[in-house]
C-alpha cells in the first residue's frame, strides 16, 4: 500500500532530473535522499509515541504539529499539505493533458491512415527516439508536415482544435470538475490497481526500449559536450526538489500504517517500502538515461517527461499513456477530496458545508492547472518546487524540531543528536532555496 501510494508522476521526471544532475551523483542523490527521508518519515511515526500521558492513537501528524508549535503548527501544517495536494493535482492535471493530447493524436493519425513526417529531430527505425526540445521555437507543426494524402484541410483542423496546450486542457473540465464535487469518491479508490498496473508496465516499457537501443554511455567527469552530460552539475539540486515529492508521503504515513494488522512491524513495512520505491527509481532513471541514444542524439534531449521521447505513434508508448491516464484520471478526484476535506472542515468544521464552498474551491484548483498546463507545462518544475516547499516544513523541519523538542523535555538530548537534525533542518532550507536559484 505504502509503495502503491508514494509511487506517482515523479517517476517520469527521474531521468530528467539524473541528467541535470550528472549520472554518477544522480544515483548517489537518489540513494542519498531515500535514506534520508525514510529517517525523517521514521520520525514522524514515532512523534505520537514521545507524547507523555495523553492518549495519541487517533493523533494525525497535524495533530503533533498542533501539540508541540500550537496554532502556528496547525495552520503552517495545513498550508504545506495543501501544497503538496495542490501541487500534485497540477501536475496531473499537466500530464492528464499531454496524454490526453498524444492519444486523440495517436487515434486520429491511425483511423485517417496518416503518415506525419515531423521537423522534430530523432532517431531512425521501429524504436524511434525523438528530441522535442530541438524543434522548440519552430513553426507550428501543421505547417511543417507531410501527408500521405494530398488534401490536408482536416487534419489542420484537427490540429486547431486539438492543441496541447490551448485546447486539449479545458476538454478535461466537462469531465473532472463534476467529479471533484461529489461528496464521497469512494468508487474511485476502487481503481486504485491502475496505480500497480501503470508502474510496472511502465518498467516494462523502459525495459524493453533499452534491450532495442541499447547502452549509450560516454564517461566525463567535468567536461560536457553534444553527447554526454559530465557525471556530476551543479544543476543537481534539481534532482533533489523532484525527489523530495518523490519520497514524500509524510503528511499521511501515520493514517496508512494505522491499518497494519501487526504495529509491531510497521517500521519493517515502512524500510520495505522505501527500497522498493528507491530501487523503481533507479532502474527506471538509470535505464531510460544509460539507453537514451547519444549520439546521434544528445542526453540533453531527454524531456521532464521522459514519453515524451517516444513519438505519438509509438504503440508502447500509447499503451502507458493510456494507463497513465485513467489512473490519474481516478486518482485526481481522490486527490481533490483530501483537500476539500483538509481545508474546509478546518475553515468551517465540515468538509461539505454547501455545494456553493465546493463548487468555489474545485474551480480554483482547476483553474492552477489549466493554468500551469497552457502557461507552464514543466512537470519537473512543478514537482522540485512544490516538493522543495512541502518538504521542507513535512520532511526536514517539523519531524526533527519535535524529535530534538522531545529529547529536551525528556533530559536526553544530546549535542550529537542536536547538531545532526539542526544539519538535517539546513538540508531541507538549502533544498527549497537552491530551487529558485538555479
Amino acid at each position: 500500500m505504502i509503495w502503491n501510494t508514494m509511487m506517482g508522476t515523479s517517476i517520469l521526471s527521474i531521468p530528467w532530473g539524473i541528467k541535470q544532475a550528472g549520472f554518477t551523483s544522480g544515483i548517489t542523490l537518489i540513494l542519498l535522499m531515500g535514506i534520508l527521508t525514510l529517517y525523517c518519515c521514521y520520525r514522524v511515526v514515532k512523534s505520537r509515541k514521545m507524547i507523555p500521558l495523553i492518549d495519541t492513537s487517533s493523533w494525525e501528524f497535524p495533530d503533533v504539529c498542533k501539540y508541540y508549535f500550537g496554532s502556528f503548527g496547525q495552520w503552517s501544517s495545513l498550508l504545506f499539505s495543501m501544497v503538496s495536494l495542490v501541487g500534485a493535482m497540477v501536475v496531473y492535471w499537466v500530464l492528464m493533458s499531454n496524454f490526453l493530447f498524444n492519444t486523440g493524436k495517436f487515434i486520429y493519425n491511425f483511423v485517417h491512415d496518416i503518415n506525419v513526417t515531423d521537423i522534430v529531430p530523432g532517431t531512425n527505425g521501429s524504436n524511434k527516439v525523438i528530441c522535442p526540445s530541438a524543434a522548440r521555437g519552430h513553426p507550428p507543426q501543421n505547417s511543417s508536415v507531410m501527408l500521405s494524402s494530398g488534401n490536408n484541410t482536416g487534419f489542420e483542423l484537427f490540429e486547431e482544435w486539438w492543441n496541447k496546450s490551448e485546447t486539449v486542457p479545458l476538454y478535461l473540465i466537462a469531465v473532472l470538475l463534476p467529479l471533484l464535487n461529489l461528496k464521497s469518491p469512494s468508487f474511485f479508490a476502487k481503481f486504485n490497481v491502475l496505480g500497480t498496473v501503470s508502474v510496472v508496465y511502465l518498467v516494462f516499457l523502459v525495459t524493453v526500449k533499452a534491450a532495442h537501443l541499447g547502452i549509450h554511455l560516454e564517461y566525463n567527469w567535468f567536461t560536457e559536450n553534444d553527447f554526454f552530460v559530465p557525471e556530476f552539475r551543479l544543476l543537481f539540486p534539481q534532482l533533489t526538489g523532484v525527489l523530495t515529492l518523490a519520497f514524500f508521503i509524510h503528511n499521511c504515513v501515520i493514517t496508512l500504517l494505522q491499518n497494519n494488522r501487526n504495529q509491531e512491524n510497521n517500521v519493517r513495512d515502512l524500510s520495505i517500502a522505501y527500497f522498493l520505491v528507491g530501487l523503481t527509481y533507479l532502474y527506471v532513471g538509470v535505464i531510460i538515461f544509460a539507453s537514451f541514444p547519444s549520439p546521434p542524439l544528445s542526453k540533453e534531449c531527454i524531456e521532464q517527461n521522459f514519453l515524451d521521447n517516444f513519438p505519438s505513434d509509438d504503440i508502447m508508448s500509447f499503451v502507458a499513456r493510456i494507463f497513465l491516464l485513467f489512473q490519474m484520471m481516478t486518482v485526481y478526484p481522490l486527490l481533490g477530496y483530501l483537500a476539500r476535506v483538509q481545508l474546509l472542515r478546518q475553515f468551517f468544521g465540515d468538509a461539505y458545508p454547501s455545494i456553493f464552498h465546493v463548487l468555489i474551491l474545485n474551480v480554483a484548483i482547476v483553474g492552477a492547472g489549466v493554468a500551469m498546463a497552457r502557461f507552464y507545462p514543466n512537470i519537473g518544475g512543478i514537482i522540485r518546487y512544490s516538493g522543495a516547499t512541502c518538504g521542507l516544513a513535512f520532511v526536514f523541519v517539523y519531524p526533527s524540531l519535535i524529535y530534538v523538542i522531545a529529547l529536551h523535555r525528556a533530559g536526553q538530548l544530546t549535542w550529537p543528536a542536536l547538531i545532526i537534525h539542526i544539519f538535517i533542518i539546513l538540508l531541507g532550507l538549502a533544498n527549497l532555496i537552491a530551487q529558485f536559484l538555479l
